[in-house]
């Protein structure tokens, strides 16, 4: 896990666009469908709320901090499908404009199960997916547009870090994702938690996280369909960006932390307009 976040990069969010001098006409980027895996009960943070609406530093929750740098990135049209499961009702509230998949057995399985409902209803093409955890610099979405458009499946990493809890990677002879799992052995670096499978490899996917088991967590589908299906996740390398995963309080003050940091930069960044 890193111990110490950049602070500053070129990213976007609706927030905080001040903070970032951007293009006055940007390259038109096709939204993909996009999946935030929000079922689990986030049981290590110890809150009531469900882990996505734990409340940040700036007002936001984690999960509106994910949805503003989706939309700053990839428009407000992207169709953005949540998975509920724990406490559903009270994200649906607070999050009223999403689509839905609900995982009604979101207390006895892992992320493998919300992202197999999530892929199996959603539309023809690629899907970009994310835990509903994660709280990021836009700027990684901006760094994974060019491969979301050429449609080719990938995996967020982190090489600046390989915690023995965290899930690890390890790459095949010509450079694209082997192994993805927290008992990698002699891990590159960390994956994020977010990822793209491509319209071409989702089929393998869908059918190999069919065959997991109900404890797995989605990346070992990813292994199984590299395995069995010959699919092949490109490593996309954002450790100059802020990615955190929420899992215990000592995160979320890191990611509070970055927030601020981006907050206090606010008024320098319109000095210089």
């Amino acid at each position: 896990m890193r111990t110490a976040d950049p602070i500053l990069t070129g990213g976007r969010d609706q927030r905080s666009r001040s903070l970032v001098s951007v293009p006055a006409a940007d390259p038109v980027i096709t939204a993909p469908q996009v999946v935030v895996l929000a079922a689990g009960m986030g049981t290590r943070l110890g809150r009531k709320l469900p882990k996505p609406l734990t409340p940040l530093m700036d007002g936001r929750s984690i999960m509106q901090q994910q949805l503003d740098g989706i939309r700053a990135v990839f428009g407000d049209a992207a169709p953005i499908t949540a998975v509920v499961g724990y406490r559903a009702k009270a994200v649906m509230r607070a999050q009223p404009d999403l689509l839905f998949a609900f995982n009604p057995d979101f207390a006895v399985t892992n992320t493998s199960q919300s992202l197999l409902r999530a892929l199996r209803s959603s539309q023809a093409g690629g899907v970009l997916w994310l835990n509903g955890d994660v709280v990021f610099d836009p700027a990684v979405l901006d760094h994974a547009a060019p491969l979301v458009q050429a449609d080719q499946s990938f995996v967020c990493v982190d090489t600046s870090t390989v915690a023995d809890e965290e899930v690890k990677y390890a790459l095949d002879g010509d450079g694209f994702i082997r192994e993805l799992s927290k008992t990698v052995v002699g891990g590159l670096g960390e994956a994020v938690g977010i990822n793209y499978v491509s319209g071409a490899d989702k089929p393998a996917l869908i059918e190999q996280l069919a065959a997991c088991e109900a404890s797995d967590y989605f990346e070992r589908g990813m292994e199984l369909a590299i395995q069995r299906s010959g699919v092949r996740f490109q490593p996309l390398d954002i450790s100059r960006f802020s990615a955190v995963e929420i899992d215990f309080d000592d995160d979320l003050q890191r990611a509070n932390t970055w927030l601020g940091s981006r907050a206090a930069l606010e008024p320098f960044a319109s000095e210089l307009g």
